[in-house]
């Protein structure tokens, strides 16, 4: 609703800007894509088979509502091939068939950033110190960066056996449901929230204590990086996200100002093997997705970032008619002065009573009298001084400026 579509319009402009100043680009995707994109997401997780819209179209191909932005990002850039190092942010909706919770909800808005070309940890560091400094310039302050790394594909195979040998001996004791993404994808058991799986997971052997040397060197690069910036992390190894193409780097904002089953404001990792698996040559990439609808309430919760005013700086009042209200709303939006007005000719006691409600600071009335003398009345809706005084029509937008400039 207004307001509160402005406020998530202004907190968009502020990522973007952010992202902007980092160097970014501004890209769109089309909200459904072939399925086989989002496939690639990996089988084994929930986003592809529980949670994704999917529908077959006319045309007879089979289509998903994009659950997530990443896959589609990398999918523009294996079509169009752009220089690298490519960097762009996005915003928009995503699409999950999941319960309904704080701050999530079955349409949901993210903003994020995808760069594709290197993997160099100095890119890690840089891409996880935009979100942290976005986070700040909302006014946030009680967020922790978690950081893990997921290992690669020359020394996640032995880290997954020493994984699924520990589970197979307490597989009795795993939930249902974690028995069997046992059998799919062991790394996924890691990222279960059930009260069941926690003490198990908690004794489960970690990656970064199987990460071979050059990955082990490239995770030291990136806290290396992130100490000079000044971003604090903590380091969590049993963290996972919640999908398949991560390696290497991985990490997660969460806020301490929210409830702990649900604080996670956004995270993201580094997915090599995506572009190509996607048809493309093979292309390292990192990024995150942040979920807006939780910003916000990390926001209110901290009471950062408060809704803009739903209203105008000035409220029209025209009893003669109200051509001449249309002509001065005009005139008002030329000049940058967001504006309201009343219909129907209504008295202008109504008129005055719905300036009042309004919330504008200064009420302009024009009646028979003004427009015969080329004048305008200006009379304060708000402050202690309310008396009215009457100006030039010509000096109008001067005069509204200046008492606008001097109130705000």
């Amino acid at each position: 609703m207004p307001g509160d579509a402005e406020r998530h319009r202004a907190l968009v402009n502020v990522f973007g800007e952010t992202a902007r100043l980092a160097g970014f680009g501004h890209v769109i995707t089309p909200i459904f894509e072939d399925l086989g994109v989002f496939k690639r997401l990996g089988e084994s997780t929930d986003v592809v088979n529980k949670e994704m819209y999917d529908f077959v179209a006319k045309d007879g191909n089979h289509y998903a509502l994009r659950p997530e932005l990443t896959a589609s990002v990398v999918r523009a850039f294996v079509q169009h091939r752009p220089a690298v190092p490519w960097k762009v942010w996005y915003e928009g909706p995503q699409f999950r068939y999941e319960r309904p919770q704080a701050g999530r909800y079955r349409q949901f808005f993210q903003i994020g950033v995808e760069a594709l070309g290197t993997d160099d940890p100095a890119l890690d560091a840089e891409v996880i110190a935009l979100a942290w400094h976005f986070y700040a310039a909302l006014g946030l302050r009680n967020i922790t960066l978690l950081l893990n790394s997921l290992g690669d594909p020359t020394c996640r195979p032995a880290y997954l056996v020493a994984l699924t040998d520990y589970f197979d001996t307490r597989r009795t004791e795993l939930s249902e449901q974690s028995q069997h993404t046992l059998q799919v994808n062991p790394l996924r058991v890691l990222d279960s929230k059930r009260p069941q799986d926690q003490a198990i997971i908690d004794e489960a052997p970690v990656m970064v204590d199987h990460l071979s040397p050059e990955t082990g060197e490239h995770f030291a690069g990136v806290r290396s990086v992130l100490d000079r910036l000044e971003v604090p992390y903590d380091i969590s190894p049993r963290l996972v996200r919640g999908l398949d193409y991560y390696t290497r780097t991985t990490f997660e904002f969460a806020s301490h100002a929210l409830d702990g089953a649900q604080n996670a404001l956004g995270g993201g990792g580094r997915y090599d093997a995506l572009a190509s698996d996607l048809g493309g040559p093979e292309t390292p990439g990192i990024g995150f997705a942040l979920g807006v609808d939780r910003i916000l309430l990390a926001c209110d919760a901290e009471g950062v970032f408060p809704a803009g005013a739903e209203v105008a700086d000035v409220f029209i009042i025209d009893v003669t008619g109200g051509t001449e209200a249309a002509v001065l709303q005009r005139t008002m939006q030329s000049a940058g002065i967001a504006s309201q007005r009343a219909y129907d000719a209504r008295s202008m006691k109504a008129q005055f009573r719905a300036a009042d409600k309004s919330g504008a600071q200064i009420a302009v009335v024009i009646g028979d009298d003004e427009v015969a003398s080329g004048t305008i009345t200006i009379r304060p809706l708000m402050g202690e001084n309310r008396d009215q005084v009457t100006v030039d029509s010509a000096t109008l937008v001067d005069e509204l400026q200046t008492r606008l400039s001097t109130s705000g």
